[in-house]
């Protein structure tokens, strides 16, 4: 499917954006329009920059796995592993990073990790030991045919052991796998729409199936209910801002046992904590350099105690923090 001239403009005016973003060409967030106060509390901050294990390179995907072990890839292509301490524990890198780096982490139901190795159009499984799983990978080849990619950002998988995948660039879409890697469905495409994408980064699936989807440069959530034969849209909230349960480029989201909702915005540099419904709670962080504060974070993950911990991406560190 081709893209008409207005989608073709959309998009590479979302591709310069977020290339100006990466390496801090633009600022989102001025002196007379910060993000709100934070209303959560700081508990630890590690990490700096750097290529040895316990360093980074501008981090940006975490998962944390059901012992609590925090897994983070960054620019230079390695997953290092960390308890919630941030002690280091082991490092594995993905096969190549020559085209690009990966940007979203994940487990499965069977806690293998689920990498999307976006420049490469496919997801990776690996052990928690970091053993490629090869047999198990989704996609590989760049294209619109059913069961290609273009750049992939997560992945979800829900009850039944099927896999969803989200992608950008030429085609804002999501497709569904079959537990053995089989191409089911499809749907979405670059729009502003109901059930339309502007950069899908990132998935979670409920207990009830029903995806939740960060569309990231729409600066909202969409929900859908995947038990339907074709996926059914059942909720979409966020209004692009600043201020209080606004959104700016939210790249990561975590849900709770209890009814709640975590983003944390790239754009406005904070975690911001919502109900099912999207009614604003609580929010942490602001821009800046010091402790506290955040610049450009791409993701979140919570632990077994509650605790969140943001990979402040920019600043090279991991921040831990109860919102």
């Amino acid at each position: 499917m081709q893209l008409d001239a207005q989608s073709r403009k959309n998009a590479q005016s979302r591709r310069r954006v977020l290339r100006l973003a990466a390496v801090g060409g633009i600022a989102f967030a001025s002196s007379c329009q910060r993000p709100s106060a934070s209303t959560g509390a700081l508990e630890k901050v590690w990490g700096r920059r750097g290529i040895v294990d316990g360093e980074f390179q501008k981090p940006r995907a975490i998962a944390i796995d059901q012992d609590d072990l925090l897994y983070i890839v960054d620019m230079t292509g390695r997953i290092q592993v960390f308890d919630v301490e941030g002690i280091h524990q082991r490092t594995w890198r993905t096969p190549s990073i020559k085209f690009g780096k990966p940007c979203g982490l994940s487990f499965d139901r069977e806690g293998n990790l689920m990498v999307a190795d976006t420049h490469y159009y496919q997801i990776l499984f690996y052990n928690r030991a970091g053993k490629l799983l090869r047999n198990r990978t989704i996609g590989g080849k760049h294209g619109d045919a059913i069961g290609e990619f273009s750049f992939v950002t997560d992945a979800a998988q829900d009850s039944q052991g099927n896999y969803y995948v989200a992608q950008y660039h030429e085609h804002d879409r999501i497709q569904k796998f079959s537990p053995d890697g089989k191409f089911q469905l499809r749907w979405g495409k670059l729009g502003e729409g109901p059930a339309e994408f502007n950069r899908p980064q990132n998935l979670v699936m409920d207990e009830s199936d029903r995806l939740w989807v960060v569309d990231s440069c729409n600066h909202r959530v969409q929900v859908f209910d995947t038990r339907a034969t074709t996926p059914e849209l059942v909720s979409t909230w966020g209004t692009a801002g600043t201020g209080p349960g606004e959104l700016k480029y939210p790249y990561d989201i975590v849900l709770d046992s209890k009814g709640h909702v975590y983003l944390c915005e790239f754009g406005n540099h904070r975690v911001q904590k919502f109900t099912l419904d999207g009614k604003w709670l609580a929010a942490w962080g602001q821009p800046g350099r010091r402790e506290g504060e955040l610049h450009n974070p791409w993701g979140c993950a919570r632990d077994s105690s509650g605790r969140l911990h943001v990979l402040d991406s920019m600043n090279h560190r991991v921040q831990r923090i109860a919102l």
